[in-house]
Order: C-alpha cells, then structure tokens, then sequence
C-alpha cells in the first residue's frame, strides 16, 4: 500500500507533503508524490506543438518533483518517496488513477484557497470526495508550520451505522499509529431551531435532550466492546459547527477522522450534510472514509 499526495507546479504543497510524509512514515507506507500534467491533443500536429506541449508538461512535473523533493527533505519524518506524473484530462481523475495504479491506503490533499487554520475545499478535492474509493486526508492552510504530527486521533460519532464503521477503522487507525484514541459525538444548535415566538427555552430544551442522547450512545460504544474502555467520549455543544469545533479542544496537528454516507451500490467516499459541516469549518486535518 502507498500514501498518494497530489502536488501543483504553481500551487504550494508545503501543508500536504508535510500530512502525507507524518501519515506515511507512521503507517511505514511508500509516498507517491503525485503531479497530473494535461493530456496532448488527439489530433495529430503538422508543426511542432505536440512536441513542445510534451516538453512544457514534463517540465512542470520535474518542477513539481524538485519543489517537493526540498520541502520533504527538510521534514523529520522518514519515508521511502517516489514521484509520479500522470496525464490526465482533469486533476481528480488523474489522482484517482494514481490511486488505482499504487494501490494507494490514502489520498492526501492540501486546501484550496480559503480562510488560514481552516480546511478549504476547492473544485477538485469537493470532486474527489464524491468519487473516491480510498480514504482521504486534507490538511488546512498553514499545516506545515505547526508542529509534531498526531499526537492522538480524534473521531466524530454520530450514533449512525456510517459513523460507526467510522469509529472502528478510528480505532484500528489509532492502533496501528499506536496512538490515543478519543470519540466525540457533535450536538450543534445551528439555526434557530424553531420559530422566534416559540421562545430561546424550547431551542435549550431540545439541545440538551440531544446532548443526553449523545451520551448514551457513546456510553454504549463501549459497552458493546465497539471501543477500549480507555478511550476518552466527549460530547461537544455549540451555537455553530466552527463554535462546536473549537470547543471539541482539537490538538493543531490533530487529525478528525469522519464517516460518509456511501454513494449508491459503491463504496466511495460522500459527504451527508454533517459531515460536509465539519470538513468545511475544522482548524485541523480531516481524515474522510468512505461510505
């Protein structure tokens, strides 16, 4: 198994190259370094384009390799690396088929242009996350700059099947790291719940039912054995996603593992809406596992 990292040419990689090289080098996997370059033209050139076209995108994955290749070397972390190019028409589609080809464990992403301490998704990564059959990890913007990697996992349990498949390969994730495992069940008020004459004591009311639910359901996580009785639940109230995800007390270099809802018939990865809420407010790297 492998851990593949889509690396740009013009884009800095610094934050995913950093989540990649401390998740392979933990789970003693190769890393693909991996560059998708623009797929010729079909149609045969009577002048020299072709050629230069083929020269100018292999200079772009030598430069992304180089650009790479310095940003690992200065990390602590060691990993046997490999660097791969692929042509493709669409950067998702040539990632998902380094994915196939490497036998890949986990595809690493770095964020798209957004707020800085967040993870940001951009076209590609919101596509990959719909289409692919592997595990991926998104680091947020300013990752490389924070330190240690993973000093424990944390994983988001819904009290759904999905998100208890979740908490299992959670569980296995943290023994093979051998790292500390913690479960935390979300109970977010969001918008106002009801109507404003119904009154703020009906939305405290509910929440704090849905609070007592959580616990249950973590309580029974362990009791049916689903997690170690060592393993730290929390449930983790706030007015908003961003609210309840900085109270969860997230390490910065801690990842959040999530479940997703499955795509039809195939298991791939698919964001439900909690989820989608979590990707798009957390300060730390999300691990998302297919449905």
């Amino acid at each position: 198994m492998t851990v593949v990292v889509g690396v740009h040419p013009d884009r800095a990689a610094a934050d995913a190259l950093t989540l990649a090289a401390s998740l392979a080098s933990r789970l003693a996997h190769p890393l693909v370094v991996t560059t998708v370059i623009p797929t010729p033209w079909t149609t045969p050139s009577m002048a020299r384009v072709d050629a230069e076209f083929e020269q100018w995108s292999r200079e772009l994955a030598d430069r992304a390799a180089r650009d790479a290749a310095g940003t690992l070397a200065a990390l602590p972390a060691p990993v046997e690396v490999t660097y791969r190019a692929v042509q493709h028409k669409s950067v998702s589609g040539g990632l998902l088929r380094a994915v196939t080809d490497t036998g890949a464990h986990t595809l690493v992403l770095g964020s798209a242009d957004g707020p800085e301490g967040e993870v940001s998704l951009g076209s590609t990564g919101d596509r990959l996350l719909h289409s692919s059959s592997v595990a991926m990890a998104i680091s947020p913007r300013g990752y490389a700059g924070r330190g240690p990697a993973f000093p424990r996992i944390t994983c988001a349990y819904a009290g759904t099947p999905d998100s208890l498949a979740a908490v299992r390969a959670a569980v296995a994730l943290a023994s093979t790291l051998r790292i500390t495992l913690r479960v935390i069940t979300f109970a977010v008020r969001g918008r106002t719940m009801y109507p404003p004459e119904v009154g703020l004591h009906a939305e405290d009311a509910v929440l704090a039912a849905l609070t007592e639910q959580s616990h249950a359901a973590l309580d029974a996580l362990r009791v049916d054995g689903t997690i170690p009785p060592t393993v730290e639940t929390r449930v983790v109230t706030g007015d908003s996603w961003r609210d309840a995800l900085a109270a969860a007390e997230l390490a910065p270099t801690e990842p959040l593992v999530i479940g997703t809802s499955p795509r039809g018939q195939i298991r791939r990865v698919f964001l439900g809406s909690r989820a989608a809420k979590i990707v798009r407010s957390s300060p730390v790297p999300v691990v998302v596992l297919p449905g």
